[in-house]
């Protein structure tokens, strides 16, 4: 079977100009991280809780809030990265990379809201 031109032409393109092959996964990954650093920076600034994760602590305890927020954000670009080019070979992988990680970091984020909930600054 023949390429059209445009499977021609889009093999023929830098790889970073192509669609995305896990958009839904990779939005969804990078929404569950936002919110928890967005949970992680109200626990942090109530100064009853620390950053439990040695390796964000340190990006903290050095540049502050705004090394964290690097710090994970670099991570969530890493792992998104990574999946996007295992999708490539093995497009099932890479979505089941994906979507176990939003599950993994939505529990973190659930975890937060409740210790949230529980230190009374929610209604306090």
């Amino acid at each position: 079977m023949e390429e059209t031109p445009s499977e021609s032409e889009e093999k023929n393109r830098p790889f970073w100009t192509h669609q995305l092959p896990l958009e839904r996964e990779t939005c969804v990954f990078i929404l569950v991280n936002a919110l928890d650093v967005f949970m992680t920076y109200l626990l942090l600034v109530t100064g009853h809780f620390v950053e439990s994760n040695q390796i964000a602590n340190f990006f903290l305890a050095r540049w502050g809030i705004k090394g964290m927020v690097y710090f994970k954000f670099g991570l969530v670009a890493v792992v998104t990265m990574i999946a996007q080019i295992v999708a490539r070979k093995k497009f099932t992988t890479g979505r089941n990379l994906l979507n176990f990680g939003s599950v993994v970091v939505a529990g973190v984020v659930i975890y937060s809201v409740a210790l949230f909930i529980r230190s009374g600054h929610l209604f306090g």
